[in-house]
């Protein structure tokens, strides 16, 4: 979760503690799901929500990319575009025609740990949605015909937001080097090379051996109750034959003790920009214990604009444009925290760093104080009473954390568990992952000799 609102005052602070914990003492959570499973094994979760009568329906397999198989990087991600192809009983195209025709707004989006399906749509279309998700859970089509031109699509798609944007080719290879062992080294749309080596064979192996109930979350919000979804569900997906489900190889990290530096410089750049990532536990990993310390600290040192580093970098020296800090540990293995400058003009790189450097250093001495705790809670937890009046918000939450396997008690206890994080627990994450060995550092420049590097 991250913060969407920005509030101020103790009093809204404690009543937002009160109603998160209060929820928590009736029994309730974030957003009080119903759950059940089907025979052959796919997962329920149903939030019902009744301000308007539409539905949001959600598919979340759990396979992304993660999960290809060695030199087969993308496999996962084209295998989500080969989903709106044709089936058995469907012309290619057609199931978005459907949803078009009545009203309904689709996509999908593909993750390292998962690849999810979504329409939202008025309540009564939604056994239809239903009907043409299951159907292409185990019928889809996968021909050469439709599998060529399909790469060159994800070969311009990595062209136009990865080849072409010098921050994405250096976060692409951050994540490449941060990584020694987990295959969240690879990046989700692929390496060029292997996306053009994929084959019909390959992708309908890849779709017959993870694309069944058993390994997907089905989710339901909005104007709906869970016993009618159960009809509706029985009634579509139930009818799919159970499968075994495939063991994921979990890849463990070793232990990191050098640290790495990556330096991209071209002319494409308008902005340089430093980052660094430090090997970060997530939910179900060895360190899980400084998770949500972990989201408190990215809150404080870079949660918007009375975070310590933007007044200490962007308001107070006015070296940089910008100072962030990011963490998310809704995953299946390891994650990364992230500290992140752009400086000003007329300003090196190499100040930016050492400013950075400066503000860890203090932070692991001295740790954070009280004030910034406060004020860091607050606006999380602002967030978890307001995304309740979110029809998709939930939806997205509860898959997403029921996909990666960390369990729905990952969100619906995580206003209360934000709640206890302690001074004494922020320090000890900090000093736990703030360290040297485990990090990457990565810098955009412009090349020298470029319009860009000489207006700096």
């Amino acid at each position: 979760m991250r913060p969407l609102l920005r509030r101020h005052g103790g009093l809204l602070f404690a009543l937002i503690v009160v109603i998160a914990l209060a929820s928590r003492a009736a029994g309730a959570g974030v957003f009080n799901p119903a759950s059940f499973s089907l025979a052959n094994g796919m997962q329920v979760f149903v939030i019902e929500n009744r301000r308007a009568p539409v539905v949001t329906h959600m598919v979340w397999y759990k396979v992304g990319a993660i999960d290809e198989p060695q030199g087969q990087s993308g496999i996962a991600h084209l295998l989500e575009h080969l989903m709106f192809k044709g089936t058995a009983t469907r012309a290619s195209g057609e199931f978005s025609a459907i949803v078009a025709r009545h009203g309904g707004q689709e996509n999908a989006f593909t993750g390292h740990d998962y690849t999810a399906f979504y329409q939202n749509v008025a309540r009564e279309h939604l056994g239809l949605m239903m009907e043409l998700e299951a159907d292409r859970m185990t019928g889809l089509k996968v021909t050469a015909d439709e599998v060529a031109p399909e790469i060159q699509v994800v070969l311009e798609e990595r062209l136009s937001r990865v080849d072409n944007d010098p921050a994405a080719l250096l976060a692409e290879q951050a994540a490449a080097t941060q990584y020694f062992n987990s295959n969240y080294k690879r990046p989700i749309i692929g390496w060029e090379h292997e996306i053009r080596g994929l084959t019909p064979e390959a992708i309908r192996a890849f779709y017959q051996r993870w694309y069944h109930p058993a390994n997907a979350v089905l989710v339901v919000a909005g104007d709906i109750a869970a016993d009618e979804v159960r009809v509706l569900a029985e009634r579509t997906y139930g009818r799919i034959a159970a499968k075994p489900v495939p063991a994921h190889v979990e890849l463990v990290e070793p232990p990191q003790r050098a640290a790495r530096r990556l330096a991209l410089a071209d002319e494409r750049v308008r902005q340089p920009a430093w980052n660094r990532g430090y090997l970060a536990p997530g939910y179900r990993t060895a360190g899980a214990e400084h998770a949500h310390a972990l989201q408190l600290l990215a809150e404080i040192l870079g949660g918007g604009r009375t975070s310590r580093l933007y007044r200490e970098l962007v308001q107070d020296a006015e070296l940089a444009v910008s100072a962030s800090a990011g963490y998310d540990p809704m995953r299946r293995g390891a994650s990364r925290f992230v500290v992140a400058a752009a400086p000003r003009p007329g300003i090196a790189v190499e100040t930016i760093e050492a400013a950075v450097e400066t503000s860890l250093a203090r932070l692991l001495a001295d740790g954070v104080d009280e004030a910034e705790i406060e004020r860091a809670k607050r606006r999380m937890l602002a967030e978890a009473v307001y995304a309740r009046d979110s029809l998709t918000t939930g939806a997205r939450l509860l898959g997403e954390a029921a996909a990666v396997g960390a369990g729905i008690d990952a969100v619906e206890q995580w206003p209360e568990r934000i709640a206890a994080v302690t001074k004494a627990d922020i320090d000890a994450a900090a000093r736990a992952v703030l360290t040297a060995g485990q990090s990457v550092t990565a810098v955009l420049l412009p090349r020298p000799g470029s319009v860009a590097e000489a207006g700096q």
